[in-house]
């Protein structure tokens, strides 16, 4: 049978994109890796001290929590915030095609380990995805898809691959793009923009201020005071806001904004949030 002839002047279309994996945790789909593989330390975060590699003491034989409903009130308030974007069911399902550790013990090692770098490549592909979205990030579109496909890639390598990944170089590319994209979006903003990024702001007093635009990036929130504040384009990427006080703070719109930070700040009814976002269960009503 003859191949069928396209014509030069038609081009073949490109394949298509691999669809990206689900990027919010499915604990469905995932072997508790998040219960297993962390490390944690006594603290006001953590109950007990725990090593990596060995499962937590609340983790049942379904691989469920046997104090999901009262992790805070028994000491827990660490795991409510976590999430590991989607990176524990990739390497349960996908990296390791849905053979559990307990079932198969020779996996426990290869998958404790290859989790952490597993959440990386999502928290990545989840701010990408985000900046793809930004009409004023328009000039970087182009090298943000193919930082997205070049990430892609590597949440469906080999357990041994991505064991020896050397992350570094890829979050510097990547970090690059998001700065600029940073840089673009948050120009529109009228004004003059305050500049934080990796400030220490712990235990600040700025109700109602104005950082519409702000550069927030890696800033030092804890326990501050962000009630009323207008936060909206301003990149919020890595800020620390463990105990923040977002009650009434306008939240639409800010950039690289994720769900673990809103899960460790306080707010209420009235904190706005972007569509993308559940409210945490322990705010205010």
């Amino acid at each position: 049978m003859p191949k069928p002839h396209t014509s030069p002047a038609t081009p073949a279309p490109a394949p298509a994109p691999s669809p990206l994996p689900v990027l919010r945790a499915d604990c469905a789909n995932c072997f508790a890796l998040c219960c297993v593989a962390l490390p944690f330390a006594k603290s006001t975060d953590f109950a007990v001290d725990k090593p990596a590699g060995t499962p937590c003491k609340n983790l049942r034989q379904d691989f469920r929590c046997g104090i999901h409903t009262r992790l805070r009130d028994e000491g827990f308030p660490g795991c409510t915030v976590f999430d590991c974007f989607g990176a524990g069911q990739q390497v349960s399902q996908v990296t390791f095609g849905g053979r559990d550790w307990r079932a198969h013990p020779g996996t426990a090692g290869a998958m404790f380990e290859v989790f952490p770098v597993m959440r990386q490549l999502h928290e990545l592909l989840a701010y990408v995805s985000e900046a793809l979205t930004l009409p004023a990030a328009r000039p970087v579109h182009a090298a943000l898809r193919l930082a997205l496909a070049d990430t892609e890639r590597w949440t469906r390598a080999t357990p041994q691959a991505l064991a020896g990944l050397d992350i570094g170089p890829l979050r510097q590319e990547v970090n690059a793009l998001l700065l600029k994209t940073s840089e673009l979006v948050r120009a529109k903003v009228p004004g003059r923009k305050k500049n934080h990024r990796g400030a220490d702001l712990m235990g600040a007093r700025l109700p109602g201020a104005d950082l519409r635009g702000a550069n927030l990036r890696g800033a030092y929130l804890i326990a501050a005071d962000l009630s009323g504040a207008d936060l909206r384009s301003a990149d919020l990427i890595g800020a620390d806001f463990r105990d923040t006080d977002l009650r009434g703070a306008d939240l639409r719109d800010t950039l690289f904004l994720t769900q673990p930070q809103l899960n460790a700040a306080k707010g209420s009814p009235a904190t706005l949030l972007p569509a993308a976002f559940t409210r945490p269960a322990h705010w205010l009503p």
